[in-house]
């Protein structure tokens, strides 16, 4: 088959779609089908023999201006969407909410190609009421619509799929869990975690709390820093980039590592005590799954921590509100300090990782659904 796929950025852009997009593009490509990736030209496309790259011309004047990825495509983008969704057997759209996605769910419709859409988020309670306001009418006016119009729906979070509950789908939606790579991502001895915060000049002796994400307000930065301020005797290792910088926050406690690579994270991981990503308007962050995998604990937001009902247990989850910053932190912060869990709590969650999680699975169950809707029509 000829899948053509299309995210807002490619994986170099290092935010959670992107990356599952890499996982899942690539693994089809393994098992023998032709795939052709769509995103904006602003990050290097990957290069992989298994895969056809097009790199669209875009602007993102809005990515600047709010912390929100959203690339605008150019006139000359447009053709080559529409060429590229003419030659395909089956289009894949990661979430509905991007200029890019729309225009190739327009063009499907037109050539009358069939559609998976997979679905990563929900609404995002920005702490500005304009935005959040803005938020809601574009899943009312674009997601919505989209979730109707697609041949198939794919959720990657209950959460993100209980809030769509109500939306009429052509067909039942599918949950289907992100997966971690295993090679990668996986428990070390306590020799590692010494090493690895001595290369990373992190001290040993002191609780280590991660954080990885992109640099923007929906991550919960404001929470975050006002989280350090509160607990000066923790440190913070902070991976990613993005508008906001907290090398400004001038916090001796908080570390700024910058982006890495998924080597450096998991051994990140297998170095901290816990990750905290107090974000909102997440469907699951594949960060939480490949922490989980390492066997490290987890706080984050409520939404996050519903994600995978069946991990639930191992997930401190807390209601992060980001226009109340000091509540907030004062949950995230109490968390931090509870959470404790014995060896055979995080032997058992790094286990249900293990099994639960698993890119060849998801790629499997795509390119399964991918032949049922082409054999249907």
């Amino acid at each position: 088959m000829r899948f053509f796929c299309v995210t807002h950025f490619f994986e170099g852009h290092g935010g959670g779609i992107e990356r599952v997009a890499g996982h899942l593009n690539r693994h089809i490509a393994d098992a023998g089908h032709d795939v052709c990736w769509a995103a904006s030209a602003a990050d290097a496309a990957p290069s992989s023999p298994r895969l056809a790259t097009l790199p669209l011309r875009c602007v993102d004047p809005l990515e600047r201006l709010t912390g929100l990825p959203m690339p605008l495509p150019l006139p000359s983008a447009w053709g080559a969407l529409r060429r590229a969704v003419r030659q395909a057997d089956i289009v894949v759209i990661h979430d509905a909410l991007y200029v890019t996605s729309i225009l190739v769910m327009l063009s499907a419709a037109m050539a009358g190609k069939p559609v998976i859409l997979i679905q990563h988020i929900a609404g995002i309670e920005f702490a500005h009421p304009v935005m959040r306001a803005l938020m809601w009418l574009a899943n009312l006016l674009v997601t919505r619509p989209m979730l109707r119009r697609a041949s198939q729906v794919v959720f990657i979070s209950d959460t993100v799929r209980t809030a769509f509950a109500h939306v009429r789908m052509k067909r039942a939606a599918r949950l289907l869990f992100n997966g971690v790579d295993g090679a990668i991502f996986h428990a070390g001895s306590g020799d590692d975690r010494a090493a690895a915060r001595h290369r990373h000049g992190l001290s040993v002796e002191r609780k280590l709390v991660v954080f990885v994400g992109r640099f923007v307000e929906k991550k919960g930065m404001r929470i975050l820093r006002e989280v350090a301020r509160r607990l000066p005797h923790v440190d913070f290792a902070l991976v990613g980039t993005g508008p906001v910088d907290p090398r400004r926050w001038e916090l001796p406690n908080v570390h700024v590592l910058g982006v890495q690579t998924p080597m450096i994270v998991a051994d990140l991981y297998r170095a901290a005590d816990l990750l905290v990503l107090p974000s909102v308007g997440e469907g699951y962050p594949l960060v939480i799954q490949e922490a989980m995998a390492c066997g490290l604990p987890v706080v984050c937001g409520a939404g996050s921590a519903k994600a995978d009902p069946a991990a639930s247990r191992w997930l401190r989850g807390v209601d992060v509100d980001l226009g109340d910053v000091e509540r907030s932190a004062s949950g995230v912060a109490e968390a931090i300090e509870g959470l404790a869990p014995d060896d055979d709590q995080r032997r058992q969650m790094q286990a249900y990782a293990a099994a639960a999680y698993s890119w060849p699975g998801m790629a499997a169950a795509i390119v399964e659904i991918s032949r049922r809707i082409i054999t249907e029509r």
